[in-house]
C-alpha cells in the first residue's frame, strides 16, 4: 500500500514537472489597429502553422477607440469582431474587467494620446505591458509612463516592429560611423509630436542601428517630407528621412569609406512575428528587449525635432 502510494505520488510529480507550462493570458487594450488581428493570429491561430508562436494566448480585449481619429473609429468594430470570431477573444466592456482575466497586457490603441491613461490601471494592477507605437503623444507622457512603472516595479517596453525585422537585424553593424534611414512620415492633426504618429518607424530604425547617445537634432521640414539629422556624443551623424505621404523603408550604414545598404526586398513586407516573439519572451522573463532609457531617448529625439522645426530648423539639444 505504502509503495503504491509513493509510486503514484512520484508519477504525479514527474507529470507536473514534464507538463508544459500554461499559456500566458494576454489582454489587448484598443482594437483599432491592424496589429490586433495580426498578433492574435500569431498567438491564437493554428498551432501547426509555421508562424505560430507558443507560450501566450490573447484571451480578452477592450475596444477603446478615439472618435476624433478616423483611422481609429472606422476600424475598431471590425478588428474586434475579427479577433472574437476567428480567434476566440472575449470582448470586455472596460479595462478593469480585462485586468481580472489576464496576466499581461498589450496596449494597442492607435492614438498615442490615450496611452498614459490606459497604462495607469495596468501598472496599478502590476501587469507587465507592451505599449505599441507610439509609446505616447508627448515626451512628458512617455516619461510619466516610465516613472509610474518604475515606482510600481512593473516591467514594460515599446518598439516598432522594424527593430526586429529584416532591416533592423541586418543593418545593426559594428564600428559604424553614421547611418541614414527612411520611411513614411505622415502627420495626424491631434498628435503634437508630429514624428511620433508614423515616422517613429524610421526613427526607431535609426536608433536600432546607431544605438543611444544622440545629443543635438536639426529638422528641415518640407511639403513632401522632413529630414532630421542628429549628432551623437561621439561625433557620429545619423539622419532620418520622413517621407509624405508614404514610402518604403530602408537604411544605409556607413563604416568609414564603406557603405552598406539594406536589401530592397526587406522593405516590401511587414512581418510582425519577430516582434511578437520578443513580446512573449518579455512576458515570460520580465526583461524588456529594448531598454526603457533608449525608448525615452527616442522620444526626446522626436521632441527636439519638433522644437527644431518650430525654430526654423535650428539645432536643438535633447531635453
Amino acid at each position: 500500500m505504502y509503495n503504491a502510494s509513493v509510486k503514484a505520488s512520484f508519477a504525479l510529480l514527474i507529470f507536473a514537472l514534464c507538463a508544459p507550462a500554461a499559456d500566458i493570458r494576454v489582454g489587448i487594450i484598443g482594437t483599432d489597429t491592424s496589429h490586433v488581428p495580426a498578433f492574435a493570429k500569431l498567438l491564437n491561430g493554428d498551432p501547426a502553422a509555421p508562424d505560430h508562436i507558443a507560450g501566450a494566448r490573447v484571451v480578452a480585449a477592450y475596444k477603446g477607440g478615439s472618435k476624433d481619429i478616423p483611422e481609429s473609429i472606422n476600424r475598431i468594430d471590425q478588428y474586434a469582431e475579427d479577433v472574437r470570431t476567428k480567434y476566440g477573444v472575449e470582448i470586455v466592456p472596460d479595462i478593469a474587467t480585462l485586468l481580472t482575466k489576464v496576466d499581461a497586457v498589450l496596449i494597442e490603441s492607435v492614438d498615442g494620446r490615450v496611452h498614459l491613461e490606459q497604462a495607469k490601471p495596468v501598472i496599478a494592477a502590476h501587469k507587465p505591458l507592451f505599449i505599441d507605437k507610439p509609446l505616447a503623444a508627448t515626451l512628458e507622457d512617455a516619461r510619466e509612463i516610465a516613472r509610474l512603472a518604475k515606482a510600481a516595479g512593473v516591467p514594460w517596453f515599446s518598439s516598432s516592429s522594424l527593430r526586429f525585422g529584416a532591416i533592423g537585424t541586418t543593418m545593426k553593424l559594428p564600428n559604424l560611423t553614421g547611418a541614414v534611414t527612411w520611411g513614411p512620415g505622415p502627420f495626424e492633426a491631434h498628435h503634437p509630436l508630429e514624428l511620433a504618429w508614423y515616422a517613429i518607424h524610421p526613427v526607431e530604425l535609426l536608433f536600432t542601428i546607431m544605438g543611444t547617445g544622440c545629443e543635438s537634432v536639426t529638422r528641415i521640414a518640407g511639403n513632401d517630407g522632413d529630414v532630421i539629422t542628429c549628432r551623437w556624443k561621439d561625433g557620429r551623424i545619423g539622419t532620418v528621412n520622413a517621407v509624405r505621404p508614404y514610402s518604403d523603408y530602408g537604411a544605409i550604414a556607413f563604416r568609414g569609406r564603406e557603405s552598406v545598404e539594406s536589401h530592397p526586398k526587406a522593405a516590401q513586407a511587414t512581418d510582425y512575428r519577430p516582434l511578437v516573439v520578443e513580446i512573449v519572451k518579455f512576458f515570460e522573463t520580465g526583461k524588456p528587449p529594448v531598454s526603457n532609457e533608449e525608448t525615452l531617448e527616442i522620444f526626446a529625439f522626436m521632441d527636439a525635432a519638433q522644437r527644431s522645426k518650430e525654430q526654423g530648423g535650428k539645432p536643438v539639444t535633447l531635453r
